[in-house]
C-alpha cells in the first residue's frame, strides 16, 4: 500500500459531527490500492487490565476520482467522545492507520497513538436549515424581470425587450413585476426566490448601494417589499435579498463625506484609505471592489462599520420577514465579522440562510459558524464543461463530482447552492451553442444532484446571452417565443424532485462513466428509495448497460410512468442521441 497517499485529519471533510448524536468519518486512499477498510474505534476510558478496549466495523467506499478512492463510517459514540484508528488490508498486508504513524498491529497500550474527537457538542454542529435541502430556488434580476409599475420607471427606461442592454441600460422591471407573476413561479415548482440587490443605487444592478435602509425608488417601496414576500409566503416560496457588505456605492454617506471632509471626517476609517486626498486615476488609492473606484471597500472590523451592517441585516428580517441573505464578494470580508453577522441574524430567525459569494474551496466559512452555503461554482463549471462543452469525459466528470462531494461533510453538501448560471456568466442556453438538448441535460443533473438548486430567470424558457451585459436581458414573456418543450421540462423535473425524497437529500453514487461513448449512470438512495439515472451524452443513439442487478425489483420509468419487472441480471436501456431516463427502483 502506498502509504503517502493515505490521509485522515480530525476535522472539517474528514472528521465532523453530522447531528447531536453521529460522528463522520472519512479516509483517503491511493486509488485501487486497497481492498478493504475498518474503522477501529472506541471510548478513550474503557480500559481492561490495563488493554484499550476498541472494536471495529468496515467502512464503505463511496466514491473514486482519479488519484484517491473515499472511505467512510457513521458511528454513534455512547459518550460523544471517541478515540479512532483505521485498519487498511490489501491481497496479504495489513496496515493500522493512527495519528502517530503506520503500525502492523493496533496498539493497546496507550490511546494517545489514536485520533480524537474529544467530545460531540452540539453547540458546535454546522446546522443549515432544514427546508433549504427541500427547495428550489429562482434568481430574479429584478430591473429585468417584468414592469409591474411604469409609473416608478426611471427617466429614460426603453420599452421592454425593445433591445439588448447595455451596462448603464434601464427598462423599468420592479418589485410590483414580481408579485404580477407569482403564479408562473409557483406553477414551475419554485419554493424559493433570491433577488439581486434591491436597495438604492444609481446603477441597474444596485452592487453599488447607497442607503442599505431604502428600497431603490425605481423598484418600488418597502410596502411593496412587504406584499411580495408576505404573498410568496402564502405560495410556500421563500425570500432571500443580497447584501453587499465587502463594499458600498460612490453615492454612500458616509464615503460623500470622506469625500467632502477628507482626513478631517468621522468616517475616514470605515474605508481602507491609504492616503489623502482621495483620488480615483490612475487608480484609487483607497481599496475597493477589484479597481472599481465608485465602488469603496468598507472597513468590517471598524466596530461602527459592523454595528451599522449587523443593523441593517437584522432590520430587513425583523420589518419584511425575509428568509435568506446573499452575500456579494464573500470571501474578502474578515470571518469574525461573518461570525458576528451569523449570531446576529440567528438571534432573530434561526432558520434564515447565510449563502456566501465563494468561487473557491469554502471550508473556513463552512465549520457552523459563519455560512450555510456557498455559491458552488465548482459544480456549476463542472456540469458546464462535461453537458455543455464537452470538453472533458464522462468519467472526468464523475471524478470531479466525486471530489467535490468529499471536499465538504455531507450537511454542507446537502445544503450547497447549485446553480448553472446567473448575472454573473454567460446564459445556459448560449454556452450549449444553443442545443436544446445539452440544456435539458444540465437540467436533469442539476435537478437529480444533492443540494439546492437555483434556476436563473428566463433559462427555464430558453433565453439566451453572452455575459454581462448580455445575460441581463428582459424577461420574455410572450408564449410564442419561449421554448415551452424546456420549460415543461424543468417544470417535471422539479415536480419529480419534490415527490422523491431521494432526488433531493440521497446519496450521489456514480456507477458507470464511459470515457469512449460518454454515457454516465449514477443513482441517488435515501433509506429504501433508490432513482438510477442514466445519461447519453452523446451525438449517437446507445444501448446502455445498467451497472446493477435489479432482479426481483420493480423499474418505474419515471418519466412515462411505465413499470416493468426486472427478470434479467443485465439490462440494456436505448437512448437517443443526448437522451435519459429515471427509473426508481422498487421492490415486488
Amino acid at each position: 500500500m502506498q502509504k503517502e497517499a493515505i490521509h485522515h485529519r480530525p476535522t472539517d471533510n474528514f472528521a465532523y459531527a453530522y447531528d447531536g448524536e453521529t460522528l463522520h468519518l472519512r479516509l483517503q486512499t491511493k486509488k485501487d490500492d486497497v481492498d478493504r477498510v475498518e474503522l477501529l474505534h472506541g471510548d478513550p476510558y474503557e480500559w481492561q487490565d490495563g488493554a484499550w478496549q476498541f472494536q471495529t466495523m468496515p467502512m464503505q467506499k463511496t466514491g473514486s476520482d482519479e488519484r484517491f478512492d473515499y472511505w467512510f463510517a457513521e458511528v454513534r459514540p455512547p459518550y460523544r467522545r471517541l478515540r479512532y484508528g483505521f485498519v487498511l488490508r490489501a491481497g496479504g498486508e495489513q496496515l493500522v492507520y493512527t495519528e502517530k504513524g503506520f503500525y502492523h498491529e493496533a496498539p493497546s497500550d496507550d490511546i494517545a497513538y489514536y485520533f480524537c474527537f474529544p467530545f460531540l457538542h452540539r453547540v458546535d454542529l454546522f446546522q443549515a436549515p432544514g427546508w433549504v435541502k427541500d427547495t428550489v430556488w429562482y434568481q430574479i434580476f429584478p430591473e429585468r424581470f417584468a414592469n409591474g409599475n411604469p409609473a416608478i420607471s426611471p427617466e429614460g427606461a426603453r420599452p421592454w425587450g425593445s433591445e439588448d442592454p447595455t451596462p448603464t441600460s434601464f427598462f423599468g422591471g420592479d418589485l410590483q413585476g414580481i408579485i404580477d407573476h407569482l403564479d408562473y413561479l409557483a406553477d414551475l415548482g419554485i419554493t424559493g426566490l433570491y433577488l439581486t440587490p434591491i436597495f438604492r443605487a444609481p446603477s441597474n444592478h444596485k452592487y453599488d448601494t447607497a442607503d442599505y435602509f431604502e428600497i431603490d425608488p425605481h423598484f418600488g417601496d418597502k410596502e411593496t417589499l412587504k406584499t411580495l414576500v408576505k404573498r410568496c409566503h402564502e405560495k410556500g416560496i421563500r425570500v432571500m435579498l443580497d447584501a453587499v457588505f465587502n463594499h458600498c456605492g460612490y453615492e454612500f454617506a458616509p464615503f460623500q463625506d470622506v469625500l467632502k471632509n477628507g482626513a478631517a471626517s468621522r468616517y475616514k476609517d470605515w474605508f481602507h484609505i491609504r492616503e489623502f486626498p482621495l483620488q480615483t486615476e490612475p487608480r484609487p488609492n483607497y481599496d475597493t471592489f477589484a479597481f472599481v473606484p465608485h465602488m469603496p471597500k468598507l472597513n468590517t472590523a471598524h466596530p461602527e462599520v459592523k454595528r451599522y451592517l449587523l443593523d441593517v441585516a437584522t432590520y430587513w428580517i425583523r420589518e419584511f420577514d425575509i428568509d435568506g441573505w446573499r452575500l456579494d464578494v464573500a470571501n474578502e470580508i474578515d470571518h469574525q465579522f461573518w461570525r458576528e453577522f451569523r449570531q446576529a441574524v440567528k438571534a432573530l430567525k434561526p432558520d434564515v440562510y447565510i449563502l456566501g459569494e465563494i468561487w473557491h474551496d469554502a471550508m473556513p466559512w463552512l465549520r457552523g459558524d459563519q455560512f450555510d452555503a456557498v455559491m458552488n461554482y465548482p459544480f456549476t463549471d463542472g456540469a458546464l464543461r462535461f453537458f455543455a462543452k464537452e470538453e472533458i469525459s464522462a468519467r472526468q466528470f464523475a471524478d470531479i463530482m466525486v471530489r467535490l462531494l468529499h471536499s465538504y461533510p455531507k450537511q454542507v453538501n446537502e445544503a450547497a447552492f447549485n446553480l448553472l448560471g446567473s448575472h454573473d456568466t454567460p446564459r445556459l442556453l448560449t454556452v450549449c451553442g444553443g442545443d436544446v438538448r445539452k440544456a435539458k441535460l444540465l437540467f436533469l443533473f442539476q435537478l437529480t444532484f444533492t443540494g439546492s438548486p437555483c434556476i436563473y430567470y428566463g433559462d427555464e424558457i430558453g433565453m439566451t446571452g453572452g455575459n454581462d451585459p448580455e445575460c441581463r436581458k428582459c424577461m420574455v414573456w410572450d408564449p410564442e417565443k419561449q421554448n415551452k418543450e424546456l420549460y415543461e421540462h424543468v417544470k417535471q423535473l422539479i415536480a419529480l424532485r419534490k415527490q422523491y425524497r431521494a432526488l433531493r437529500r440521497g446519496d450521489v453514487a456514480f456507477l458507470a462513466a464511459d470515457d469512449e461513448a460518454n454515457h454516465l449512470v449514477y443513482k441517488k438512495t435515501d433509506g429504501n428509495e433508490t432513482v438510477m439515472i442514466i445519461i447519453n451524452r452523446s451525438n449517437e443513439a446507445a444501448e446502455i448497460p445498467m451497472p446493477i442487478d435489479a432482479r426481483g425489483k420493480w423499474l418505474v420509468n419515471l418519466l412515462t410512468g411505465e413499470r416493468f419487472a426486472a427478470e434479467a441480471e443485465t439490462l440494456c436501456v436505448s437512448l437517443p442521441p443526448y437522451g435519459f431516463v429515471l427509473y426508481a427502483v422498487e421492490s415486488w
